[in-house]
């Protein structure tokens, strides 16, 4: 698999079998955690479960994770991010911010020591031996749990708010976003047909593509959007499947979700050898896809969930 996607998929989306229970009906609305703008200290257990405190909202802040770099804008904290890890590309602003290393790379401490954090920002994926250097040089670590449901999803969200003094703006955040869950499950829900969907992570070897198997958060909002994932019939959660068993499978549909980080075109797809026999490509079912949209547990996955359905169910979203 191309380094740096193995690198993103390892860190961002491993182990998670996102949104259990969500495509049957409209999700209850989330109970979120408050925390008055104005009072201090402020004090949040983290994912870690460690009990986090802070004398007021944090101004100065360093994210180690591009879904938090992402929320972090998403509520109006931009403007308070002072340093983000070198995957952090969303939004344009954050592209500018120094970058301080990260993933399964060695962070750059002198760099994270020079921009003065109030907060740091890791994900519960994060190396705990990045962590703790980060800890021993007497910075505060808050670990952002990974969410198993839209539910902790949304509640990441406000934490986040709450830490940085913008509530306010992520409570309209989460409404916006359970309206537009609520939608786009509810009329998914109405296939009839639930089309066989092949989606690619990595092509680089086209004999063998790299595919999200059970448990992926791509795996999970293909099934929210109506389809099924070819790769759920795989045995882990990232898989190589060989060209053979593809043909074998026939999907009706091929999402190309390396396009955008390696280049992958439509054309370079039809012209792999033994791909011109598959359904999707004689009938022209082929879409390229953002793979950020659906493998980062940030406020865009709502995004991805809507284009993922739309491809996969246009007859419903019109």
């Amino acid at each position: 698999m191309h380094p740096k996607r193995l690198a993103l998929l390892m860190l961002f989306g491993i182990g998670i079998g996102l949104l259990t229970g969500c495509a049957a009906a409209s999700p209850a609305p989330t109970q979120l955690p408050t925390q008055p703008p104005t009072q201090a200290p402020i004090v949040i257990s983290d994912g870690l479960d460690r009990q986090i405190e802070l004398a007021g909202p944090a101004q100065r802040i360093v994210s180690l994770a591009p879904a938090i770099t992402e929320t972090l804008f998403a509520v109006g904290a931009g403007s308070q991010v002072v340093g983000r890890d070198t995957f952090s590309n969303y939004p344009a602003e954050a592209e500018s911010l120094p970058d301080i290393g990260g993933g399964f790379g060695e962070l750059n401490t002198e760099v994270i020591l020079s921009l003065k954090p109030d907060l740091v920002f890791a994900s519960v994926l994060t190396p705990p031996e990045q962590i703790k250097a980060l800890e021993d040089l007497g910075l505060v670590v808050f670990v952002v749990g990974n969410p198993v449901e839209f539910r902790e999803l949304f509640q990441n969200i406000q934490t986040l708010a709450n830490l940085t003094g913008h509530a306010e703006q992520a409570s309209q955040l989460v409404t916006d976003l359970e309206g537009r869950l609520a939608k786009v499950t509810k009329t998914a829900a109405q296939a009839t047909e639930h089309p066989l969907v092949f989606y690619e992570i990595d092509g680089t070897d086209p004999n063998a593509p790299w595919t999200p198997g059970p448990g992926s958060y791509i795996d999970r909002l293909i099934t929210l959007a109506g389809g099924e994932n070819l790769g759920s019939r795989m045995s882990s959660e990232w898989a190589q499947i060989s060209l053979e068993e593809l043909l074998a499978q026939d999907p009706a549909i091929i999402l190309i979700g390396d396009a955008d980080y390696a280049g992958i075109t439509l054309d370079q797809v039809r012209a792999r050898a033994g791909w011109d026999a598959l359904s999707a490509v004689q009938n022209g079912k082929m879409y390229t896809i953002s793979d950020d949209l659906v493998s980062r547990p940030g406020p865009r996955m709502i995004d991805g969930l809507e284009q993922l359905a739309r491809l996969i169910h246009p007859e419903l979203f019109q």
